[in-house]
């Protein structure tokens, strides 16, 4: 069988245990290739092993992120700055007569 190259970001499929796993880690100083599977789960193997593994190139599960408990919203940084639509509208860019909280009443 040939060999796979680790490419980080890209998933296999274990033929032998049936598993799916993501490359996140390819140290190519010391030939170690960090993966995770799934389930969550953490593994580091060096080429010599890497190279015994029966692989097969597979694209992401569709449910991939289930396991790390992630969803949309966690994509979005609650330290930017929300810019709606809206801002754009002629009528936004009127100031008020009064402004609260700065002038004596």
């Amino acid at each position: 069988m040939k060999m796979l190259s680790p490419v980080v970001g890209g998933w296999y499929k274990d033929l032998e245990t049936n598993t799916l796993f993501e490359v996140v880690a390819w140290d190519e100083a010391s030939l170690t290739i960090e993966t995770q599977y799934l389930d969550g789960e953490v593994a580091e193997y060096d080429l010599d092993m890497w190279r015994l593994m029966p692989l097969e190139r597979v694209a992401a599960p569709e449910d991939w992120r289930s396991p790390f408990e992630l969803d949309d919203d966690d994509g979005l940084d609650p330290d930017l700055p929300f810019h709606p639509e809206d801002w754009n509208n002629p009528v936004s860019m009127i100031e008020p007569d009064t402004m609260y909280g700065v002038e004596d009443y």
